[in-house]
């Protein structure tokens, strides 16, 4: 008998008042599977996210990781330690070190030699020579790239990234594509959201595209054309006629 997908969701949604932000999204993602998700704003997609990170709970559905159920109140403690989470808030602390910074966070999780593993990963992310800066004399590109550093410090099974190239200049885009892939290369799964259609794609294992609140695409990449890809993501996200 095969082993479960590392996350699922089945029948997953959320309602927020009289608001449908998602409804009915059921996929799976494997071990060191890359999943990039698009969509408008709007769509669904961050709040997808914080649903997988523990951070929300669903109204309705269910998602596992690793077959344990993420709404799980005594379960959560225990996924927190696996799951890496990149928002848009990058949970830094401004009047510390970006060394500090990783530090507290490898404290916080017991990770072992947590000095080492914080100059590995500063060094992975391009920011060598910079760890002594404060926070907040950072540029957002390289901010973004610390917040990185920070959701792997713990090395999690689950990455959940929302728009991590924003504020990237494009070497140091490619130095996170990099890192990520050598991640997925190690077994790890990530779920990513762009509005880069073509460099999301790239990346990518699957590409899924959420509108109205429901994935509306969802297919590996090899099955993707790259050039026709924008005008796939138009009609997907199209509004139906008659406005449902």
């Amino acid at each position: 008998m095969s082993s479960p997908p590392l996350v699922e969701t089945r029948g997953l949604g959320r309602v927020f008042g009289s608001r449908t932000a998602l409804r009915q999204i059921g996929f799976t993602v494997g071990t060191g599977e890359i999943l990039a998700l698009f969509g408008p704003n709007g769509a669904g997609k961050t709040t997808l996210l914080r649903i997988l990170a523990t951070l929300l709970r669903p109204s309705r559905g269910h998602a596992f990781l690793d077959g344990m159920d993420i709404a799980s109140r005594p379960l959560r403690i225990v996924l927190r330690r696996r799951i890496g989470v990149l928002l848009h808030q990058l949970m830094l602390y401004e009047h510390l070190t970006a060394q500090e910074n990783l530090l507290f966070y490898a404290r916080m999780y017991s990770v072992p030699s947590p000095r080492d593993r914080c100059r590995g990963l500063l060094r992975d992310v391009g920011l060598a020579g910079r760890e002594d800066d404060l926070v907040r004399d950072y540029s957002r590109g390289m901010q973004q790239r610390l917040a990185i550093a920070r959701a792997l410090v713990h090395d999690p099974d689950l990455l959940l990234l929302d728009e991590p190239f924003s504020g990237l200049d494009p070497l140091a885009s490619a130095v996170v594509s990099d890192q990520l892939q050598k991640l997925s290369q190690r077994g790890k799964c990530l779920i990513f959201t762009s509005h880069d259609l073509e460099g999301g794609l790239a990346l990518a294992h699957r590409a899924a595209v959420l509108a109205r609140g429901g994935i509306v695409f969802d297919a590996p990449r090899g099955q993707i054309d790259p050039a026709r890809f924008p005008a796939t993501y138009e009609a997907a996200v199209a509004p139906r006629a008659g406005g449902g």
